[in-house]
């Protein structure tokens, strides 16, 4: 059990340790990337990010507290002149762990373990997302403001259109007296139109009685008519 160990001694001597992680420092810096296990790859991140944050300030002093650390030169080299430009803007976390799965025959945690900076595909598509995203704000404070901006204009849009409704108002006032005066005319034509029913009523019976007249005629003026002899009945002339 590891009650209260902040420290992963990743089963090895002082000595064993500490040259293993300047080993894998210096294979980070001049490689940009390394595939290691997890256990590993978290130690190595408490090692080299001080080491990298140290290289941002290039003094004779700094440079000589990184060679005691990574003991090599080429290395040192590297960080001052490429390293530390690319993470010149960058407040710390100069490190990224991706886990790869893990490894055949023992089980362990495999990671890959890179510089952020010097991933040109990931860098370039933050990039492209920055470029294409928009914030849209939704809070109440815009939107009472736009509501405030916007009741100036509906009162204008108001004041413009009243003017238009007091012009029209008169034309219908002035159409008003037309209509009230052809009232009277249609009431004085109604009693004319009910003193002709009397006269139709009374004409009535008359038609009703010349019915039975017609009727009676109609068998006389049958009778009268004279009967038209065929041409099949002509006797022949001689």
């Amino acid at each position: 059990m590891r009650h209260g160990n902040t420290i992963n001694h990743l089963s090895r001597t002082y000595g064993h340790r500490k040259a293993m992680l300047r080993n894998m420092a210096v294979s980070l810096i001049m490689n940009k990337r390394i595939n290691t296990t997890l256990a590993k790859a978290k130690e190595l991140r408490k090692f080299v990010e001080p080491v990298l944050t140290r290289s941002k300030s290039d003094t004779m002093h700094n440079r000589r507290m990184i060679f005691a650390d990574l003991q090599d030169k080429e290395a040192v080299k590297e960080l001052f002149a490429t390293v530390a430009e690319k993470i010149a803007t960058r407040p710390g976390g100069y490190t990224r762990i991706i886990k790869t799965g893990f490894r055949l025959g023992d089980a362990a945690e495999m990671c890959m373990m890179e510089l952020v900076d010097f991933n040109e595909l990931l860098l370039a598509d933050a990039a492209s997302r920055k470029a294409k995203t928009t914030r849209r704000s939704r809070s109440t404070k815009k939107s009472a403001t736009g509501m405030e901006a916007a009741a100036p204009v509906a009162a204008a849009a108001i004041a413009a259109a009243a003017p238009v409704a007091e012009v029209a108002a008169p034309e219908v006032v002035e159409e008003a007296p037309a209509v009230v005066e052809e009232v009277p005319a249609v009431v004085e034509e109604a009693p004319a139109v009910v003193e002709e029913a009397p006269a139709v009523v009374e004409e009535a019976p008359a038609v009703v009685e010349e019915a039975p007249a017609v009727v009676e005629a109609a068998p006389a003026a049958e009778e009268s008519a004279p009967q038209d002899e065929s041409p099949e009945q002509e006797e022949p002339k001689a």
